[in-house]
């Protein structure tokens, strides 16, 4: 399938969970795992209830049942650390969530109207009998994805260090130039910057997600004043901490925790951020810039897909093949919008019925992205 490069090549220009884990499916680890079962979480408006809370290390199924009336998230936390995540569980969905967890002590946490710290149940996961064996091929995938996440995460450091200069400067038309391209290689690997809980709310939070009393920092912060005020005085220490921050993620990427399933659930979180996001068009309120994270997105979701594919093609050849073609349809509906050097239209362009037809190939190619993870994992 097509390699992704050429937004990042072009960002470049401009600017000039956990260790994998499983043994072979039905023995070791992934047997003692599964042998209780799924895990069902009920999250209400009040409540986060599991069906049991002690695990055996390896692969763990949770089944995740949203019998609220709002929009809900779940989350497995080692301490303050994102393991995995599932967000945007509206009421009455089911969503099927596979991690791979070693020993250890976690929270499961759900968080009603995606909101505040959640509602967190204590988890204990316990070591499998005989130890936990690394998978070859997951662990493959494994190093390769991690070397692609230090490959962004350096690229992410310059290009923000340029776009910081010119907010500095307060070279309005310069800065604007620059912000898109600086967003690229953190849009690709956003859902294991995510994983460093105390970066993503510094780094990416929106004007509309600010709660009572919050700083806002970071890249929309400087969005708006760009396209809303027409200037960036008194934003030094904005774009400042911006660098710090990237630069912080830089040099965590060697110690992030990751596994075949957390490489496919970020791929689907990438797709997942596409759908609520960039088609909606939330993400760049005042840039109206979407279709850049969009495909930014996609290209880092290919990317985790393509570094698991030869476990998926062994594993469920037609999974293989269905997600091959839906990524094809994706990047031929979003071709047309592309105005030539990696760059696209305006958001504020695309009509209604234009987004819709956007919303349909992602929503397709969200399905079978879903089963990622269960058949990397298995």
């Amino acid at each position: 399938m097509p390699r992704r490069t050429a937004l990042l090549a072009l960002a470049l220009g401009t600017a000039a969970g956990l260790t994998a884990c499983a043994e072979e499916p039905g023995s070791g680890a992934d047997a003692a795992a599964d042998a209780g079962g799924p895990v069902a979480v009920t999250a209400t408006d009040d409540s986060c209830e599991l069906s049991r809370t002690a695990l055996t290390a390896g692969r763990n199924v949770f089944t995740i049942t949203n019998a609220g009336s709002r929009v809900t998230e779940v989350y497995v936390y080692e301490g303050d650390r994102v393991v995995t995540e599932k967000e945007d569980i509206g009421p009455g969905v089911e969503y099927e969530l596979t991690t791979q967890i070693p020993a250890g002590e976690y929270d499961v946490a759900c968080v009603p109207g995606m909101v505040g710290d959640g509602i967190r149940t204590p988890v204990t996961v316990t070591a499998a009998a005989g130890g936990e064996e690394v998978d070859p091929a997951q662990q493959q995938a494994v190093d390769a994805y991690r070397a692609y996440v230090q490959e962004q995460a350096d690229a992410l450091v310059p290009l923000v260090a340029e776009f910081a200069a010119a907010v500095k400067a307060g070279d309005v038309e310069r800065a604007k130039a620059l912000y898109a391209p600086s967003r690229v290689p953190w849009e690709a690997v956003e859902p294991v910057a995510e994983s460093f809980g105390d970066l993503d709310p510094k780094v990416d939070l929106r004007e509309a997600d600010l709660e009572e009393g919050q700083d806002w920092t970071g890249w929309h912060r400087l969005e708006k004043a760009l396209w809303v005020d027409g200037s960036t005085a008194g934003l030094e220490g904005v774009a400042d901490q911006l660098v710090a921050d990237v630069t912080d993620l830089q040099g965590r990427v060697q110690n992030a925790d990751l596994s075949a399933a957390s490489i496919g659930n970020g791929a689907k979180e990438l797709l997942d951020e596409v759908a609520t996001g960039k088609v909606t068009g939330e993400e760049e309120a005042f840039s109206h810039t979407d279709l850049v994270d969009f495909d930014a997105n996609l290209a880092g979701a290919e990317k985790a897909y393509e570094v698991l594919s030869p476990i998926v093609r062994a594993e469920d050849p037609a999974l293989a093949t269905e997600l091959e073609a839906q990524f094809a349809a994706v990047e031929a509906a979003l071709a047309p919008y592309a105005t030539g050097g990696g760059t696209y239209v305006s958001y504020d362009t695309v009509t209604e019925d234009q987004r819709r037809e956007l919303a349909r190939v992602v929503d397709a190619l969200g399905e079978p992205l879903s089963r990622l993870a269960a058949v990397a994992a298995s």
